[in-house]
């Protein structure tokens, strides 16, 4: 049941990570992985949010956590391609764009988390 909860979750992640990157290069072009970075950073907010209610405003069933956390936001982040796409940016010379990558999902997605637990508090 547990895996069955996962793969929903994941499944969910993983289609709306496909649909946010097309919509992504669809509004400013696939230049720079705009997709990647939104996934990224609304994962952060949402990982950060949700597990601080589940943990400490509300009891809820275990198997919600792994439906959001581990299935949804497992399948929605997606740092394996920011990995593969920083890497791309700096192999072909792109350093200035390799860089911002780095530090736009580092940064952003830092604040993400703490935006998403500091409102989740405020509950």
């Amino acid at each position: 049941m547990k895996i069955l909860f996962v793969a929903i979750g994941g499944s969910i992640g993983a289609v709306s990570r496909y649909l946010v990157s097309n919509w992504a290069a669809a509004v400013w072009g696939s230049e720079f992985p705009y997709g990647t970075l939104i996934v990224n950073v609304v994962g952060c907010f949402v990982i950060g949010a949700f597990m601080t209610l589940t943990t400490e405003r509300f009891i809820v069933n275990p198997y919600w956590r792994l439906l959001v956390a581990v299935g949804f936001v497992g399948g929605l982040t997606t740092f394996s391609s920011f990995s593969y796409e920083t890497l791309k940016l700096a192999g072909a010379g792109n350093i200035n764009y390799a860089v911002y990558n780095i530090g736009s999902n580092l940064i952003l997605g830092m604040l993400a988390t703490w935006a998403g637990i500091s409102i989740a508090r405020l509950a």
